[in-house]
């Protein structure tokens, strides 16, 4: 837990690595910046600060126009409470359209309980957090895209243009017009950064999704990373530039339907790991033993789409190498993946985009050379996830075929959770035979161990 000394040193030297994990109000001008804003420093006495941005806007503050602490990386400052809280916050800021009543429904509590357990770990209730992070995303939008201001509020989660407009004006104190920095002149691609808290390892994460890169659905190069995607029933695209100067990655977006649009974010914040603390998580490292020089700095997790592509992918990968798994991962692809058409990609080499599970269930596996029986549990596999779409990968157990081994992959590179220790992994065991490691000492975030000794192979 970060002190009010830590809170202080952060503030006066404006150091990146605690952006996005608290938030600096100013009593004299009711406004509140992230810690790195390059405004005049405020004297002390005139400070107040928050663990959330939601927070600070319920004390009656206003986010900054000129640092915009709507674009700073997710804070985890509140990991450690209750766990219903925890997925509440993710649910609330991925889907900025669900009821409290539906979001309650999925936590298999009560409204009233939900919001007991907001007002008493959080400050507020789930309704002012849930308004709080539309106009925070509005906001993002009305400064990074070119969306025009209907859209924008749909995309939000208002119900329409003037509802936007009376939240703004009531919280903001300003209308979405007053805030438009850009001319509403085009819809789609969306441009906007997706901020991190350095060090960030880019060259670990570059060459490790290039060398698992599926051909036709996503390419990497030097400084960027893009692919086709599918959610539910949208298609769309995105482009990650990396911009190390600026600590944040430059997205280029595009979807079919903008109701999507926060969820199709955060899935790429997920994937790229933006959200990570890094400092803190290097310090755990350096207890595991590992000798330093061969700890490097910032490494992240890279992440996969979806837990159906990381589920295909670690059963298409059994027992065989990465560029064998890779070749069958893209023939996977190349044969069942329904094809882009023209308008809806930006690169040329993304032309198709992954197979859905009732394709890989229903599609004729001939052609991918591997035994039958591993054939048969990849068509179990999507068979399954077809009828359950959002059972975990823990239930995946059930299917014939897949192993603690696979759920592992799915909960690491398909959830991204970040204490996934896989010292059952071959790379893995050989590591541990040349380094006397402790991986307890590295909980809760394993995961970053894993990918740290997987880069020593």
């Amino acid at each position: 837990m970060l002190t009010i000394q830590d809170y202080q040193q952060a503030r006066l030297t404006r150091d990146p690595r605690f952006d996005g994990r608290f938030f600096i109000a100013v009593k004299s001008t009711g406004i509140f910046c992230r810690p790195i804003c390059p405004a005049k420093l405020p004297h002390e006495e005139n400070v107040e600060y928050f663990t959330l941005a939601q927070q600070a806007m319920l004390a009656g503050y206003r986010p900054c126009l000129r640092c915009r602490p709507d674009s700073a990386p997710h804070s985890h400052a509140w990991n450690g409470v209750d766990t219903t809280v925890n997925r509440a916050l993710r649910i609330l800021g991925e889907n900025l359209h669900l009821s409290m009543t539906t979001i309650a429904e999925k936590l298999g509590i009560s409204d009233r309980y939900l919001r007991q357990l907001f007002i008493q770990h959080i400050g507020l209730s789930p309704k002012q957090y849930q308004v709080y992070e539309q106009i925070l995303f509005a906001k993002q939008l009305l400064q990074h895209t070119q969306l025009p201001i209907e859209h924008i509020a749909d995309a939000a989660g208002f119900n329409d243009a003037r509802r936007l407009q009376y939240n703004m004006q009531r919280v903001m104190r300003r209308t979405p017009k007053e805030l438009r920095i850009k001319p509403s002149s085009l819809i789609q691609p969306i441009v906007i950064p997706l901020a991190y808290r350095p060090p960030y390892n880019w060259p670990h994460m570059r060459d490790f999704l290039a060398r698992r890169a599926i051909s036709g659905s996503e390419w990497v190069g030097e400084n960027s990373y893009a692919r086709n995607f599918t959610f539910g029933t949208s298609k769309g695209y995105f482009q990650a530039l990396h911009q190390p100067d600026k600590h944040c990655f430059l997205v280029t977006l595009a979807i079919d339907d903008l109701q999507q649009l926060k969820c199709c974010l955060s899935n790429i914040r997920r994937i790229l790991d933006v959200d990570a603390d890094s400092a803190t998580i290097d310090n755990r490292i350096e207890l595991s033993g590992l000798p330093a020089q061969t700890i490097s700095p910032g490494i992240r997790i890279p992440g996969i789409w979806n837990t159906f592509e990381a589920g295909c992918r670690a059963i298409l990968g059994q027992q065989i190498s990465v560029t064998a798994a890779i070749n069958l991962v893209t023939k996977l692809v190349a044969t069942l993946g329904e094809p882009v058409l023209d308008e809806q990609g930006p690169l040329p080499e993304l032309n198709r985009y992954f197979p859905t599970p009732d394709a890989v269930a229903n599609g004729d596996l001939s052609f991918l050379g591997m035994p039958n029986s591993r054939r048969e549990t990849l068509r179990r596999f999507a068979a399954f996830y077809a009828q359950h779409p959002d059972a975990p990968p823990d239930d995946w157990l059930s299917i014939k075929g897949i192993g603690p081994w696979t759920i592992a992959y799915a909960n690491l590179r398909g959830l991204s959770q970040a204490d996934i220790w896989l010292n059952s992994d071959l790379v893995i065991k050989k590591q541990l035979l040349l380094h006397n490691i402790d991986a307890d000492k590295v909980s809760p975030w394993r995961s970053y161990l894993t990918f740290t000794l997987w880069s020593l192979a």
